[in-house]
């Protein structure tokens, strides 16, 4: 099946879905959305059906073209600040790391990317989980930290391979640092306006020292780093964490490994076709009462340079 964001403007063949080959040939562009379902008790709500689901763009109902409640394939970007600040808990930090990716499924694929000065790719995207573990393990500290950049080359990366592709499969990112970017020359603007484009889920762990701040540059700064990390989330549908303890790592990457497994895989074919630079906003509405839905805010309705 051919599965493409609005943001990518990739055109698919005319014509209509066929269940047996499940396909698509529609003469628009979808928008794909990773849905989460949960309870008053914050419990993952499953066994839901397509009928359940009721999905508007800028308050008008759409049409749900697609639905999964299962066994779509996930891409997932690791994201490592490897920056000499990390230097003392880069052992921790790896085995963590390492039992993230150990939990993927069969057919997921994975790429580890090094964050120093530059982003560096220490494993390709691909299915071979046990080639990103040794990568993983093999990562070591030094330099600065240019995390906006890596962000948002791995972002316009798995775009670019979305679109060449067309598959349908998830994307994600987990990306883990300290927090102090110090060389990046993209802003932090820059990165979640690429991110409002992309269909893709981005989560953010911010290592928080468990000292206070000293110093009112240090405080402010400290400040829009996490609103940065926090807005990211926020808009892609995914979640925000901030461990004070590193040895909270491993429940943090538990609870993303939880969401990602119980995801609801949704497109919907947007009845306002214009391409004219605006945002549209996105709900996701479930009949079952008492439960809450997430997933990405909008997007930027505007032709990419891709195709």
């Amino acid at each position: 099946m051919k599965l493409v964001p609005v943001a990518l403007a990739c055109l698919v063949c005319a014509g209509e879905m066929h269940a047996a080959d499940t396909t698509f040939h529609s003469g628009v562009d979808l928008v794909p959305l990773n849905v989460i379902v949960t309870d008053a008790h914050d419990r993952f709500v499953k066994g839901l059906n397509q009928s359940d689901f009721a999905v508007y763009e800028d308050g008008v109902q759409q049409d749900v073209a697609y639905f999964a409640a299962a066994n779509v394939p996930l891409d997932v970007a690791i994201l490592l600040d490897s920056s000499s600040s990390m230097s003392d808990r880069m052992s921790t930090v790896q085995e963590a790391a390492v039992g993230f990716a150990s939990h993927l499924h069969e057919g997921d694929r994975v790429t580890v990317i090094g964050v120093k000065d530059t982003a560096r790719t220490l494993h390709p995207l691909d299915t071979d989980v046990k080639g990103a573990c040794d990568a993983i393990r093999h990562a070591t500290a030094s330099g600065g930290t240019a995390l906006y950049n890596a962000l948002y080359a791995t972002i316009k990366q798995m775009q670019k391979l979305h679109a060449n592709e067309g598959d349908v499969r998830r994307q994600a990112i987990a990306v883990l640092t300290d927090g102090q970017d110090t060389t990046s020359l993209v802003t932090a603007d820059d990165l979640l306006g690429l991110a409002k484009q992309a269909a893709i889920a981005i989560y953010t762990i911010t290592l928080k020292s468990p000292y206070p701040i000293i110093g009112v540059n240090a405080t402010k700064y400290d400040e829009e780093s996490d609103f940065a990390m926090k807005q990211l989330a926020l808009e892609t549908g995914a979640r925000a964490f901030f461990p004070t303890d590193i040895s909270q790592l491993t429940g943090v990457y538990g609870a993303i490994t939880d969401e990602l497994a119980n995801q609801y895989a949704l497109a919907y074919m947007p009845k306002n076709l214009r391409l004219d630079g605006s945002y549209r906003h996105i709900s996701v509405r479930v009949t079952e009462p008492n439960v809450r839905t997430r997933t990405r805010a909008g997007y930027q309705a505007v032709k990419s340079p891709l195709g």
